[in-house]
């Protein structure tokens, strides 16, 4: 059974960083793209970054560039996201979807790709 469960999120001041955590199961990291993606109230996911499998290549919108950082540890099949400088206007709830049919790289078919796993999901709230 494909699993994602995110962790870490919390209440931190603007400015302020937070580091979340996502566990994959049932498959590896090693050979699919992951990343994550942002969702406000009453607004649809939006994508913020995205890791390769083979060579870690990453990619970021331009919301979370330079403030953002993907990475991942395939022992423990685990993506993190170190968040810095956040602002109450970043979207709160951060989920860590990946694609396990179409795509392996952080192309525009995995961000497009309506075929994503996601889990429940964690609120990092950012406010003083």
């Amino acid at each position: 059974q494909v699993q994602l469960v995110e962790s870490g999120g919390g209440l931190v001041q603007p400015g302020g960083s937070l580091r979340l955590s996502c566990a994959a199961s049932g498959f590896t990291l090693d050979y699919y793209a992951i990343g994550w993606f942002r969702q406000a109230p009453g607004k649809e996911r939006e994508g913020g970054s995205c890791i390769s499998s083979y060579d870690g290549s990453t990619d970021y919108a331009d919301s979370v560039q330079g403030r953002f950082t993907i990475s991942r540890d395939n022992a423990k099949n685990t993506v993190y996201l170190q968040m810095n400088s956040l602002k109450p206007e970043d979207p709160a709830v951060h989920y860590c979807p990946t694609e396990l049919v179409l795509s392996r790289v952080c192309d525009a078919t995995w961000w497009d790709s309506e075929l994503k796993v996601w889990g429940q999901g964690t609120l990092a709230t950012v406010a003083s």
